[in-house]
């Protein structure tokens, strides 16, 4: 019986040290969760038959260090969750290595190109909810976007005086209070300079001439103000019309301009407002990775798109997960399915853009662990060598 109990202890420390030394040679992998072997005592009849591996656990519950690498496209995880990713065979994975790239099909993939999932975009760039796709980088120039609004605030000086010279001549500023420039966009994405001279002509009463890129475009607006300083007309829109094809060949501008919040008050002339919804055309420059896994392409016409959204897994029981490899798992019967959604949401962790999370390996435990074990390993030698011995003796005096 004593050759069986060395036996299986040398057995069980080998398969010790087998998790062991694989724990150390993964201190560097992203990713990668620790593993600690469970034993369990044999008996035979009520008496102690040895040893065994009764289970290896790996450590979900400590997160690996945060390492920054600045790329756009790493994430790391903090706290619960695993990102979703698919192999070559369909078959969903789930890891913690959130170093991505995009394959040559623009496809958000890992290293060994399994795609990551997440939730899409309609053709409109709206997100849509509740469905898993293959998350993909759109690289293809944004079209340009005519102008059909523009988004003007300010606060008009109310104590300003009437100039002293008329009529107004944008060269000369004594014939007008104030002026503002706006960029507005043709459907070619052509850049247009909308010029505004604000004249004072009464009290509470201004003129607004609109120049588009240096030309009158007819009779100004007149805007007046109440007593307390809001903005009593226009009470909507200022409907504009501007005809480029001449110089551009585009089709004819019409942008509303909105003077909503305008006000005058003692205080000086400000801007706090001054916005269009057109644009020029783009090239893709980069991506971003939002906290809440929103993956974005910005343009070069300072724009951004939203590509989809990251979304993680949990689980009731993520220690019941079949590893895959050494940094993949799939679901079980022990694990239960997968409980998805965005990252901060629920029980889930949070996301950090431009960085991965390393091994969680403790290498000083490890190495403490491994001294043991061989101790271990000694002592069950010892212990065969010295029942080896006692059956010599035994036999020899018969």
């Amino acid at each position: 019986m004593s050759y069986n109990i060395g036996l299986s202890g040398l057995r069980t420390t080998n398969q010790s040290l087998d998790v062991i030394s694989q724990n150390i040679a993964n201190v560097s992998t992203a990713g990668f969760k620790a593993s600690r072997p469970e034993l369990a005592a044999l008996y035979s009849g009520g008496q102690p038959g040895g040893v065994e591996m009764n289970n290896v656990s790996q450590n979900f519950g400590k997160d690996g260090n945060k390492n920054f690498s600045g790329r756009e496209l790493d994430m790391a995880i903090s706290g619960q969750g695993f990102f979703i990713v698919k192999d070559q065979n369909g078959q969903d994975r789930y890891t913690r290595a959130g170093m991505f790239s995009k394959d040559a099909d623009n496809f958000v993939t890992t290293a060994n190109g399994m795609k990551l999932q997440g939730y899409g975009v309609n053709a409109n760039g709206d997100l849509v909810p509740g469905v898993l796709t293959d998350l993909k980088v759109q690289a293809a120039t944004v079209p340009a976007q005519a102008s059909t609004s523009l988004d003007f605030v300010a606060n008009f000086k109310a104590d300003a005086p009437v100039p002293a010279v008329a009529p107004l001549d944008p060269d000369d500023t004594n014939t007008y209070n104030f002026s503002y420039s706006s960029e507005v966009y043709d459907s070619l994405g052509n850049e247009h300079t909308l010029t505004k001279y604000m004249v004072k002509t009464a009290a509470n009463t201004w003129d607004v001439h609109m120049y588009m890129n240096g030309a009158a475009m007819g009779a100004p607006t007149t805007v007046n103000f109440n007593s307390d300083g809001s903005l009593n007309t226009p009470a909507g829109p200022v409907a504009l019309t501007y005809d480029p094809s001449a110089t551009t060949g585009a089709d004819v501008m019409n942008v509303d301009l909105n003077l909503t919040g305008t006000t005058q008050y003692a205080g000086d002339f400000a801007v706090t407002a001054n916005a269009t919804d057109g644009f020029a055309s783009g090239d893709l420059t980069g991506l971003r990775v939002d906290e809440d896994g929103s993956v974005s392409a910005v343009y070069t016409n300072g724009r951004d798109r939203l590509l989809g959204q990251v979304v993680l897994a949990n689980f009731a029981n993520p220690g019941g997960l079949s590893q895959a490899d050494s940094t993949t798992w799939t679901k079980s019967f022990a694990s239960g399915d997968a409980v998805t959604g965005t990252a901060g949401t629920g029980a889930l962790g949070t996301l950090t853009p431009g960085a991965y999370e390393g091994s969680n390996v403790d290498l000083t435990g490890e190495l403490v662990n491994l001294m043991t074990a061989q101790r271990n390993y000694q002592a069950n030698a010892k212990s065969v060598s010295t029942a080896d011995q006692l059956t010599q003796v035994l036999f020899s005096n018969m």
